[in-house]
Parts: structure tokens; sequence; C-alpha cells
């Protein structure tokens, strides 16, 4: 099965829809070769895994500005296309989509709602897969700034695109159920978020009393995540864990005054293996947006005993409260979690995260998905 992916970024590991989009690239490549299409944006490369793949073909897309860029952005608007997903949108992305009569493609996916909206403009019927991340309307209804005109909009384009998609992908079956209401005339189908399980040695947590939360700060809800332990939560573990420390990892995080010298902040980390093995339990304190966090799938990966938040748990199909992680509702049940983990009352959920990773979040895994 040889498959075209058209991506409107650089697939790599520096972001979230990065990680989602290598994951289904490399499951692809286990049934069939692989083209890669996609626009890099400021000097980034490609994924390491990706360019020693030799099933996998890179092409990279330079877009264009001028005249015709401005009429397909008028183009797209007037079909529709909120004003984000079209002004990202490019001829030479459209080109990728629409030149596949030569090539034997037995499948084309849209990576993205950017690389999707295409579909509504290609005239006819293609029969390409979109790759949703989210389902979008969904989780942008529950972030600030957005309009009920500008909602309404989305609403609407989200409806057409996984309507006119030959089959829409979604990361969760909260997503699906979503889709489902949505669109009802859609095709869908669950293609989760996956990691390379097979490359992460699972870390044994040492008597550390370090609680670790692994984002991408330069999102919004990341950020409050991250206030929402350091105001919040830590406070009352230091009540009962006074030696207790919080290490926050990744880019985007600038906080004002001075903080407890308890709490760690970096930026991005080569050694994020190192990382993992030194704490003591992994935290995923999602506390608003949807979609199928990644982040969590990583630390399940490690069999680091997780804290998360129900609305985190609920993105990840089969996690049970007790059982592959320990659920933290609120300040207060948040803080609780931690507490029980730090003191080694955790038991096997580490291991048990860590089996339900190998069998449903794993490329392997993956393939076998795509397989049906």
């Amino acid at each position: 099965m040889n498959s075209l992916v058209v991506m409107p970024f650089t697939p790599n590991t520096r972001s979230g829809r990065g990680n989602r989009t290598i994951g289904i690239i490399r499951a692809l490549a286990l049934l069939g070769r692989v083209e890669v299409a996609y626009v890099a944006l400021d000097g980034a490369k490609p994924d390491a895994a990706l360019v020693a793949n030799t099933e996998i073909k890179l092409r990279r897309i330079s877009p264009s500005r001028g005249v015709k860029r401005s009429f397909l952005y008028r183009k797209a608007r007037a079909r529709g296309v909120p004003r984000d997903f079209a002004s990202n949108l490019s001829c030479e992305l459209l080109a990728a989509l629409a030149d596949t009569k030569k090539k034997s493609f037995d499948r084309v996916v849209a990576d993205s709602p950017t690389a999707a909206s295409a579909l509504l403009l290609l005239g006819k019927k293609r029969p390409i897969y979109y790759n949703a991340h989210n389902l979008e309307s969904a989780m942008r209804a529950d972030l600030e700034g957005w309009s009920k005109k500008d909602l309404d909009e989305l609403v609407q384009f989200e409806r057409c695109l996984l309507e006119t998609a030959h089959e829409a992908w979604l990361p969760s079956n909260r997503d699906l159920s979503g889709a489902a209401k949505l669109a009802p005339e859609a095709r869908l189908r669950l293609v989760p978020n996956v990691v390379d399980v097979a490359s992460i040695a699972p870390v044994r947590a040492p008597e550390s009393q370090g609680a670790l939360f692994v984002a991408d700060f330069s999102y919004k809800h990341n950020r409050r995540s991250a206030r929402f332990l350091i105001t919040e939560v830590m406070p009352r573990v230091w009540k009962q864990l006074p030696q207790a420390r919080l290490v926050l990892i990744g880019r985007g995080l600038a906080l004002m005054g001075e903080l407890d010298p308890r709490i760690e902040v970096h930026g991005f980390v080569e050694d994020l293996p190192g990382v993992y093995a030194a704490a003591g339990c992994a935290l995923v304190p999602l506390l608003e947006s949807g979609g199928s966090p990644l982040k969590l799938i990583e630390a399940m990966a490690y069999g680091l005993p997780i804290v998360a938040t129900p609305l985190a748990a609920g993105g990840v199909d089969g996690l049970q409260s007790g059982v592959h992680y320990l659920e933290g509702d609120g300040a207060d049940g948040f803080a609780t979690a931690i507490v029980r983990a730090l003191s080694g009352r955790a038991g096997a959920i580490g291991a048990a995260a860590r089996k339900l990773a190998e069998s449903d979040y794993s490329i392997e895994a993956l393939a076998k998905r795509l397989a049906e």
C-alpha cells in the first residue's frame, strides 16, 4: 500500500501535531512506501527517523506569495474556510493534493485542517483522507478569544470537511463521538496518537519526590496548567511532602515573580529519557481543550506513575483510574494523587500503563489498525 501525506508544516517532534503526524507516517511506512510533501517553516528539519527510513520519501514544498496566493485566499474564504487555515493554504500545497493522477497512491492523506481545506476547492470529491488532530470546533469552543461568529464559521467548515473527505481520522473516541454528531454522513475512523514505544526503555520510578510536567508552553492552555500546579496544587502537596519538587520541562514558559526554590523550570531538553528516569511521577494537568494528549501517552510508555485530570485521561481510550493512572480532579484531588504517587503508594499503575501503550498506542499497533 503506497501513501501520500501532504502537510503544511515540517514533520518533526517539536510540537504535538508533529508527533501525531510522524506516528501516522511511520505506521503507514510499515504497510508500504510513503511520500511526504511538507512545507518547511522557519528552517525546521524533518525528524531523523523519517529521513533514515528507506520506505519514506520526503518532498519539500516551497509556498509562493503574490497575486495567485491572494486569489487562493479569497477563494478559500468564499468557500467557508476560516481565516487561519485559509492564510496558510498555498497554491503549491493545493497542487500536491490535486496532481496525484499520474502516481499510484493507494491512499492520499491531507494532514490538518489547512491541507484538508483543499478538499473544498478541488471542484469534485476526491478520495482524500483527512487526518484531524482534534475535533477543532469542540476544542476551540473551550478556549478564550473565540467569538460566536467565528465558532459558527468553524463548525460549518468542519462539518463540510468531515463529510467531503473520503474518510476522517480522529485521535480519540471522544473526538469520534463529537464528529459523528456534527457530521452524521461522514466516514470516520479512530486513529489514535501513538509514540515509538519500542524505542523507549521503561524507567523504574526512583525514590524521588520530583513531579514532572512536560509540555509545549507556547500554548496558552499548557501555561495555565503550569500556573494551576504552581499556585494551587503544590502548596497543598508541600503540606504533606515538604521536600517534593515540581519539574517543568518545555519551551515557551516565562514565569513572572520569584518562584519557590522547589520548582525547577527548564526549556527544551535533549535528554528526555534522563528527565523521566529521575522523576517520581509524571503529571498531565490538562484543564481545558480536548484532543488526545500525546505527553500522556509518552509518559505511559516510560512506565512512570501518572497523575492526570479527568479531562486529560478522557482523551486516551482504555485508561482506567486506579489501574493505569491516578486521577486528580481539582486542586485538592490532584495534590492528593501526587502525594500518593511520590509516597510510593501508586502500586503497579506505571507498569500497567506501559502495557497499554505497547498494545494500543505503539506505531506497530497503529499500522495494524490502518491495515484493516
